[in-house]
């Protein structure tokens, strides 16, 4: 980046005119610090956007997805994935009263900082009490890219254990395609079915994507 005005380098554009000021290529490029062989660090964070789709790309990305990059070893990928990770605990911070998840937007809204655009597909429950406000959030299953494992039995054992009076199950689309799939469907009809005999209210099962999401409770499939 030596060769760039003194006003277009990265570092200095933020020290006169704040963050919001550098494109996300910038940023990347702070990040990434220097360049090498392979080019200025602008250079290489321009390579790292184009390969994974933008910013919102590499928040699905691994270590070993970013090393795939010229210019990009084990230190730097590590460093790139822990800032996209500071930047979403921003958003998830606990408020300071438990919030009330009482319809699919809300509990969407809550939802998506924290399992959104993961890497690989992770399946969880909200546990609610009876007003419908947040009791805790567990992972119950994490699999690859696309697949992962879970079944009624294990959804219920974490509500009862949690004494839960209503749950909202979820898991995301590592394509960021919130669309459900046939087995998306079928689990939601075992889940809703065994709630019946359970004495648990399920709320809702929401798929989530990168920035949406799909809700049965919407589309009347729940």
């Amino acid at each position: 980046m030596k060769d760039l005005s003194p006003d277009d380098r990265p570092r200095e554009k933020l020290r006169q005119h704040g963050a919001s000021a550098l494109g996300d290529n910038e940023l990347v490029a702070l990040v990434i610090a220097h360049g090498g062989k392979y080019g200025s660090a602008l250079g290489v964070a321009n390579a790292v956007l184009a390969v994974h789709g933008g910013l919102r790309g590499l928040g699905r990305c691994r270590c070993d997805d970013l090393s795939r990059v010229p210019g990009i070893g084990p230190a730097r990928a590590a460093q790139i994935v822990a800032a996209v990770e500071l930047g979403r605990r921003t958003l998830t911070h606990a408020p300071a009263e438990r919030p009330q998840l009482k319809n699919p937007m809300a509990t969407a809204a809550y939802l998506l900082p924290r399992f959104g655009g993961k890497a690989v597909e992770q399946f969880g429950i909200v546990l609610l009490d009876t007003r419908h406000r947040l009791v805790r959030t567990a992972v119950l299953a994490v699999g690859g890219r696309n697949v992962v494992s879970v079944e009624p039995s294990d959804i219920f054992r974490e509500a009862v254990l949690g004494s839960a009076s209503a749950i909202v199950v979820f898991h995301n689309h590592p394509s960021g395609d919130p669309t459900p799939s046939p087995d998306d469907v079928a689990l939601t009809r075992r889940i809703a079915a065994a709630g019946v005999l359970m004495g648990v209210d399920v709320v809702d099962h929401l798929v989530l994507g990168d920035a949406r999401y799909y809700s049965f409770k919407e589309s009347r499939l729940l």
